[in-house]
């Protein structure tokens, strides 16, 4: 396997990993040059190195904008140096399996708070009133003012509370998680943005100078020939 020599480590690396300096960004190498000044105007790198410069450059971009970043904005350097997605750490928290208090409680949250409970919770007070006020002429196991009645939707009410509550933490957390992952993607997408348009610039600024050495070269070669047809 071929390899060559990197002029900033000066370890071997394949050379399908090999980075030519007149492909970076000026901002890039400025930045390494920071800490190799020795290195000469055209210079080779890895790929390796080049993505350790980028996240350093990014992160000083950032932090010269937010002040000291937090684990999201690093989490996000990380994916654009590395150049792996965001969604995929979503989907791996999303395939975590619930506990069965989780369940049990987003299967009570759902019920309780739709109108077949309710519904049926309203069937079973009228039968229990009329049960015991009309049937049981009022002298059967709960008499009005129905006691056993007012503490059965005591206790259920009680209960049913905490594990809507327990359900809807979970959903917050859950809504958290999404609002950090939209924050990172948000912020990534900017970077991306940002870094696109350094090298739209950095292309034009390179394809421009090549035109300008091939339009110096042909004025050169119209100056020969001009010379060229006098003499004769």
């Amino acid at each position: 396997m071929k390899t060559f020599l990197s002029d900033l480590s000066q370890k071997t690396f394949p050379m399908n990993e090999k980075v030519f300096s007149v492909t970076m960004r000026h901002a890039l190498i400025d930045l390494i040059r920071v800490d190799h000044p020795e290195l000469e105007k055209d210079f080779v790198i890895s790929i390796e190195e080049l993505q350790y410069y980028r996240e350093k450059y990014i992160t000083d971009k950032l932090e010269s904008q937010l002040g000291e970043l937090s684990d999201l904005e690093k989490t996000v350097i990380k994916t654009m140096t590395n150049e792996t997605s965001i969604n995929k750490k979503t989907k791996i928290e999303d395939q975590k399996p619930l506990t069965l208090g989780q369940k049990l409680a987003d299967k009570v949250a759902s019920f309780g708070g739709s109108w077949t409970f309710i519904s049926s919770f309203g069937v079973f007070l009228v039968i229990w009133i009329i049960c015991n006020f009309y049937f049981l002429s009022n002298k059967g196991f709960d008499p009005y003012p129905f006691i056993l009645l007012n503490l059965i939707l005591s206790c259920i009410a009680a209960l049913q509370a905490p594990i809507i509550m327990m359900s809807q933490n979970r959903q917050e957390e859950k809504d958290r998680e999404r609002a950090k992952m939209d924050y990172m993607i948000n912020l990534k997408s900017e970077l991306e943005i940002r870094t696109l348009h350094e090298k739209i610039d950095h292309l034009i600024l390179h394809q421009q100078k090549d035109l300008l050495d091939i339009q110096e070269e042909q004025i050169e070669l119209l100056e020969n020939i001009s010379l060229s047809v006098q003499k004769k």
